[in-house]
């Protein structure tokens, strides 16, 4: 006797997810370019960088941006699948999460990097 799936629901939209991806990847890029080259001159330095070496410092600048902004965007599509409560509960505990994550990673490896704790907190408050 043959069993019948029924097919199942995408909820993901693609483009998001890719866009997501391509900016964590620009990011990861431009995190270890800072972590090697630390006492190098600076990307923004017309006078002594280079073309690719500028381009993804100054592309960078966006990312943070594009990155919440995407951010936003799929809480508002996983909002339509969703009553306000349990938005508002799913929305809470990523937050909460995120959080907790950036805590664990901070002080996991003693870094005082204030920026990139800003951002982890910023960005789980927000979400």
């Amino acid at each position: 006797m043959a069993t019948v799936s029924n097919p199942v629901t995408k909820y993901r939209i693609d483009s998001i997810d890719i866009l997501r991806g391509l900016i964590m990847l620009i990011m990861a890029l431009d995190h270890t370019r800072d972590f090697f080259h630390t006492f190098s001159p600076k990307p923004t330095d017309l006078a002594t960088t280079t073309p690719i070496l500028f381009f993804t410092r100054w592309i960078t600048h966006f990312c943070a941006a594009i990155f919440v902004f995407l951010s936003g965007l799929s809480a508002n599509l996983a909002g339509t699948r969703r009553t306000k409560k349990q938005l508002s509960g799913f929305l809470i505990k990523r937050g909460l999460w995120l959080i907790i994550v950036e805590l664990i990673i901070t002080f996991a490896t003693h870094s005082t990097h204030f920026t990139i704790s800003l951002f982890y907190r910023s960005y789980g408050s927000s979400v």
